[in-house]
C-alpha cells in the first residue's frame, strides 16, 4: 500500500491562498490587457482578452469547491473560518473583474473600428490607477497586510474623482460635437467598468481586514464627492453582471 501524505488545514487554506494568487494574477493580465487594447487600438489583443474570460470563470468555480469542501470536511472555528470564507469573497470580486476586463475589451474593439481620439488617454490613466489598486490589495492578500489593505481601501476615492473628472470631460465633447456621441457613450461604459475595477480592489481589502482582525470596518467606504450629472452615468451593474 503506497502511504499518502496526511492533508492538514493549514495546507488546504495554503492551497486556497495560491488559487486566489493564480486567479489575481489572470484578473491583473486581463486588465492590463484590456487598456493595452484601448492605447494600442490592438484589436486582436481585445478579442484575445474577452476570450480568456472563460479561465477567470472557472477558476473561481474552483476555489468555490475547495473551500466548500473544506468547510464540511473541517468545521473551522474563528480565524480558521475566517481563512476559508475569505477566498470565496475574494474569488467572487475577481471573477467580477474579470468580466469588466472583458467589457472594456469588447468596447475597445468597438473604438478600434473609429478614429482614433485624445480622450481616450485619460482613460487608460485611470485604468492603470485601478491596476496599481488591484496589484496592491492582491499583494497585502498574500503578506495579509492589514495597513497595506487599507491604503487600497482608503485611495478608493482617488479613482472616483478620476471618473467624475472624465465624465465632466466626455459630457462637455459631447455638448461641443453632438456627432461624438455613440463614440463618447462606449467611452462612459469604459470608464464606469474601471471604476467598478476600484470598487472590486477595495471590496477585497476590506475581506483583507475581516480575515485579519475578525469584524467588519466600522466605516463606509470612502467615495469621492459626486456629481451632480442625473442620468448620465452608466448603470453600475448592467454590464458587470451581463459580461
Amino acid at each position: 500500500m503506497v502511504n499518502t501524505p496526511h492533508i492538514t488545514l493549514d495546507d488546504e487554506m495554503e492551497s486556497l491562498s495560491a488559487q486566489i494568487a493564480q486567479m489575481g494574477g489572470l484578473a491583473e493580465e486581463q486588465v492590463a490587457n484590456a487598456l493595452s487594447a484601448i492605447s494600442r487600438r490592438d484589436s486582436a489583443l481585445a478579442s484575445k482578452t474577452v476570450e480568456k474570460d472563460d479561465q477567470i470563470n472557472l477558476l473561481q468555480q474552483e476555489v468555490d469547491a475547495a473551500a466548500v469542501q473544506t468547510l464540511a470536511l473541517r468545521q473551522p472555528m474563528g480565524r480558521d473560518l475566517r481563512e476559508i470564507m475569505g477566498p470565496i469573497k475574494i474569488a467572487s470580486d475577481l471573477e467580477r473583474i474579470g468580466d469588466l476586463a472583458k467589457n472594456v475589451a469588447k468596447r475597445a474593439l468597438v473604438l478600434n473600428r473609429q478614429e482614433p481620439v485624445s480622450l481616450t488617454k485619460g482613460l487608460v490613466r485611470m485604468g492603470r490607477q485601478s491596476l496599481v489598486q488591484l496589484k496592491d490589495v492582491l499583494d497585502a492578500y498574500v503578506t495579509r497586510d492589514v495597513a497595506a489593505a487599507m491604503n487600497v481601501w482608503a485611495q478608493d476615492e482617488d479613482i472616483d474623482e478620476l471618473y467624475n473628472s472624465l465624465l465632466r470631460e466626455f459630457l462637455t465633447y459631447m455638448m461641443e460635437d453632438p456627432r461624438t456621441i455613440g463614440l463618447c457613450t462606449h467611452l462612459l461604459f469604459i470608464a464606469k467598468n474601471l471604476e467598478r475595477i476600484g470598487d472590486h480592489a477595495t471590496k477585497i481589502a476590506e475581506t483583507i481586514y475581516f480575515i485579519q482582525e475578525g469584524q467588519y470596518l466600522a466605516e463606509s467606504r470612502p467615495k469621492g464627492a459626486p456629481e451632480d450629472f442625473a442620468g448620465v452615468h452608466p448603470s453600475p451593474d448592467a454590464e458587470d453582471q451581463n459580461g
